[in-house]
Parts: C-alpha cells; sequence; structure tokens
C-alpha cells in the first residue's frame, strides 16, 4: 500500500471498499499490527507499533474474515473469549461492565445466528459470533474485514445492527472492509475508496459511491440510485465498462 491516509473520531463509521485486491484487509491489518508496515498508527495518542499485544487489545478488537470457530465452541464460550482476553489484559477481575457487555453480546449472537447459547457457533458463518465476541472484548476501535461474509440477509442486518447500536452506545470507532455497496452506504459515515493499494475517494457515501468513481475503480456498469432516506443503492447494468483511472 501507499500514500493512504486515514483519521477517524470516537462513534465514526467508516467502511472502506474497493475491488479484491485494493488494500482492504490490509489496511485493517496494519491498524491492528498484525502485518509489516511503514508510517505511523496511532490511537488516543499511543503509537500501536510502540505497545505490548495485551496493551493493544485494549485498543483494538479486530474480526477478520472467515474466522476459525474452535471445535465444538459454544455461543457461550465463544462470545466470553472477547470479554476473558479484556480481564487478562487489564490484569483485574471481570468487572460488572464487562460481564453485562459479555451476556447482551451472547444474547444478540444468539439471535443473529438463530441458535441457543448453550448450542454450538455455527462454523459455515463464523462472523456471527466473531462480531459480537469483539464486541464483548470493549475496545474503544473495532475493525471487520467483511463482517458479513457467508451470512444470509437476515443475518446481515442482525450483526450490522447490533455493531451500529454498541457503536453509538459506546461512541466506538468502527472500521469494516464490505463488499456490498449498497450496506457501507447505508451504514458508514465515511466511505473509503482503494484501488491498488492508493486512495481514489473519501468521504461521505453519496460523495464516493458514485457511478463515475464506480464505473472508474471496479470496471463494472453500475447504477447508483438513492431511496427516499438518501442511501445510495448500487445496482449493475447490463455490460461492462473499461477499467481504468486518470
Amino acid at each position: 500500500m501507499r500514500d493512504v491516509s486515514l483519521t477517524a473520531t470516537a462513534g465514526e463509521w467508516v467502511a472502506v471498499v474497493g475491488p479484491n485486491g485494493a488494500g482492504k484487509s490490509t489496511l485493517l491489518r496494519a491498524i491492528a499490527a498484525l502485518t509489516p508496515r511503514k508510517g505511523t498508527i496511532t490511537i488516543g495518542g499511543n503509537d500501536i507499533a510502540a505497545l505490548r499485544p495485551r496493551e493493544r487489545a485494549l485498543l483494538v478488537a479486530m474480526v477478520v474474515q472467515s474466522p476459525l470457530v474452535p471445535a465444538g465452541a459454544t455461543v457461550v464460550d465463544y462470545v466470553a473469549l472477547g470479554a476473558r482476553r479484556m480481564c487478562r489484559c487489564s490484569g483485574s477481575r471481570r468487572s460488572a461492565t464487562t460481564t453485562r457487555s459479555r451476556r447482551r453480546c451472547t444474547a444478540s449472537t444468539s439471535t443473529s445466528s438463530r441458535i441457543a447459547p448453550s448450542r454450538r457457533c455455527p462454523a459455515a458463518s463464523g462472523s456471527a459470533c466473531s462480531s459480537p465476541r469483539a464486541l464483548a472484548q470493549d475496545a474503544p476501535v473495532l475493525l471487520l474485514d467483511e463482517p458479513t461474509t457467508a451470512l444470509d440477509v437476515g443475518h446481515q442486518q442482525d450483526v450490522l445492527e447490533l455493531i451500529d447500536e454498541l457503536r453509538v452506545e459506546r461512541n466506538l470507532v468502527v472500521i469494516t472492509s464490505l463488499h456490498d455497496l449498497t450496506l457501507a452506504a447505508q451504514y458508514a459515515d465515511r466511505v473509503v475508496l482503494l484501488d491498488r493499494g492508493t486512495t481514489v475517494a473519501d468521504g461521505p457515501p453519496a460523495e464516493v459511491l458514485t457511478e463515475r468513481l464506480l464505473t472508474m475503480v471496479f470496471g463494472a456498469s453500475v447504477r447508483v440510485i438513492h431511496d427516499d432516506q438518501g442511501i445510495a443503492i448500487v445496482a449493475r447494468r447490463s455490460g461492462r465498462a473499461p477499467h481504468s483511472l486518470p
């Protein structure tokens, strides 16, 4: 990646979009200090590279693509991993707040995965459990790499609504990579459009998700319409357009 600069404020949801190989996952992994990088990444004035893993876990929670769910893990145990990590990092017993957070996220996971807390997490849709597990970590920055992968439209809505609700309640920074541009327009305050490791556009969804930019970057013929709330809905036109940037 090159020439990528991103600033997010508390309570903001930033969606990172772009074609395959654009650098979406690399950017999120760099923020979480999970991949080599150049430049500086700070969270609350703390240089992430200078922190120990346990200290970083107090600041950043991340859900990777296609998360691996431990064999036989139940919903309640898997979500509790996030709360346990927080307790180990803080060196204290599990607080009442953390316990409430775990219970709430467990209940929400049960709703989004359509299974009881005592049942096993569905391996085929680990995102339904992994996103609430990360929320139970109570970190101020939440990174989600394609959190709706392998989820049907009902599961997608449940997971994203939970994230949005707790983002507002806890004043979290949420940064997600998304393939679904309509979902990005619906939930994000800002959209960052990447292509070949470079930022092409950064701004409100209505300014970034335009037919001109999407045609250039994705090489697809698209139509962007807006619903009665002004949310962009991205649809495919017939035919293809050349992939080129000015």
